[in-house]
């Protein structure tokens, strides 16, 4: 993976799985939030695939567009892009009616010290989305955070598992699919409710940051010592495929990679590639939280990138010194707190 370009079209290029899907998909593909890390990506994806299938249907992205350029990019590549803050009524009402929508919608970082507006964004915003688009089916992205922590050795939480959510902001999350659920049941929306945790890329995501902190030569704190990881392309692919196989009441779904990954063991194996030592700080705690995405792998396969090759992308994106995104995932984080 040598550049950004290289990685944006990596990101966007639909599968065969995916094109196999996408002529099943009717009417356009609204993306609520499409603005955050994940959206760009799966925008253009969904545009490549609608064009490679034949199919006239368009993409919406919608959002504020406080990143400069954004815009533009993806008008330039396809997708019909609205301004909005979608916590303004007015403004939330003035969308086109549509037949799929993709709610990616949601706030993390920061949640500390702006609890009113974590909630605002993540439990109470669901209900005037379902209200609007209660004509059509949605894909609400959820978050493993709403899972209590698990045994490292049990394979991770699934579907079935009761939630536990830690912090104020899990508990928003799990706000937001009781009232994503309570709106399905009301208006029998059709809906999935997915629960991804984590997907990455090079710019940001958990491997870039265990890569980074072993090149550097900084400690990694092993307190949260096991974790999942997806190729943001395949989650992006999943979601778009999800459309398909909304119920109501929604559908639960994990959605992470097939491996319970060792913090200390990848951390090693970025060492061995970079030829460096890693340094580790405190010690692992017997759970973590972890999903258990099987459902998922029955439903759309294993992802199409594996572990060994995100790790290999990773480093040779650190050791080129590559652009990356500035978010930290807070990885190590047990209080919930972010």
């Amino acid at each position: 993976m040598k550049s950004v370009e290289e990685l944006k079209d990596q990101l966007s290029s639909p599968s065969e799985r995916l094109l196999k899907d996408i002529p099943k998909i009717d009417g356009d593909i609204l993306i609520l939030g499409v603005g955050g890390k994940m959206g760009p990506s799966m925008a253009r994806l969904a545009v490549r695939a609608f064009k490679k299938s034949g199919s006239s249907q368009k993409v919406i992205g919608v959002s504020r567009f406080s990143d400069e350029g954004l815009r533009e990019e993806l008008e330039a590549s396809g997708v019909k892009t609205i301004a909005a803050d979608l916590l303004k009524e007015k403004e939330l009402q003035s969308l086109p009616e549509t037949r799929n929508v993709i709610y990616l919608v949601g706030k993390k970082f920061g949640t500390s010290g702006n609890e009113h507006l974590t909630w605002a964004m993540n439990s109470y915003l669901p209900g005037r989305v379902s209200e609007k688009f209660k004509n059509g089916r949605i894909v609400a992205f959820s978050s493993g955070n709403i899972y209590p922590f698990v045994p490292f050795g049990s394979g991770g939480a699934t579907e079935e598992t009761a939630p536990g959510p830690v912090g104020e902001y899990a508990q928003s999350c799990l706000g937001r699919e009781r009232v994503f659920e309570h709106f399905s049941h009301w208006y029998n929306i059709p809906m999935l409710l997915f629960r991804l945790n984590y997907a990455v890329e090079m710019r940001y995501g958990n491997l870039l940051e265990i890569a980074q902190l072993v090149y550097n030569e900084h400690p990694i704190d092993l307190r949260n010592g096991h974790m999942n990881v997806i190729w943001q392309g395949d989650a992006n692919e999943i979601a778009l495929r999800s459309l398909l196989h909304c119920t109501s009441p929604p559908k639960l779904l994990n959605v992470t990679g097939p491996e319970t990954i060792s913090i200390r063991e990848v951390a090693h194996k970025f060492g061995t590639i970079f030829d460096k030592k890693p340094k580790f700080k405190n010690e692992e705690q017997p759970t973590s939280l972890l999903n258990n995405a099987s459902l998922s792998h029955k439903l759309f396969g294993y992802p199409s990138v594996s572990l060994l090759q995100l790790i290999e992308w990773t480093a040779e994106w650190v050791e080129g010194d590559k652009k990356t995104i500035n978010k930290p995932t807070h990885f190590q984080v047990r209080s919930g707190k972010f």
